[in-house]
């Protein structure tokens, strides 16, 4: 498990870094598509490995027996549930926001009487979020 963090570490500091570095220096088009399409393929591949690692039995036995006791199957499927739902309905709530006031802004610049029936859908994209963070509480009560 150590050897997963440190990784998962590892990539995120070397996206950073090389992020900075791409700031200053100034690093454009293909270059930079290059390096992010190598670290997205990396990091797939990183967690499609460890996937299959920690669930094909390769760990412990004692850490085995101890997952197993604290967390029955139908307990662990509820959370991924939970987890899945409260997720998924944040980022669909970013891209409807993202859409959205993107719009609004355009339309306030050129009508600015146009600024409560705006927020007004705005308010609606961010009700997703909510509405995902329900079916979690849903799930887990």
């Amino acid at each position: 498990m150590d050897f997963v963090m440190s990784t998962a570490l590892l990539f995120v500091v070397v996206t950073i870094g090389y992020g900075v570095y791409a700031i200053k220096k100034g690093v454009e088009g293909k270059k930079a598509k290059k390096f992010l399409g190598i670290n997205i393929l990396s990091f797939f591949t990183f967690l499609i490995v460890t996937t299959i690692v920690l669930l094909s039995g390769g760990t412990s036995v004692a850490a085995e027996h101890a997952v197993n006791a604290a967390v029955s199957s139908s307990d662990g499927m509820r959370y991924l549930a939970a987890g899945l739902s409260t997720g998924l309905a944040c980022i669909g709530c970013g891209i409807a926001v993202a859409v959205s006031a993107s719009a609004a802004i355009g339309a306030i610049s050129e009508n600015e009487s146009l600024l409560g029936k705006t927020v007004i859908f705005v308010g609606l994209a961010e009700g997703i979020a909510i509405y995902g963070l329900i079916i979690s509480i849903m799930i887990l009560g």
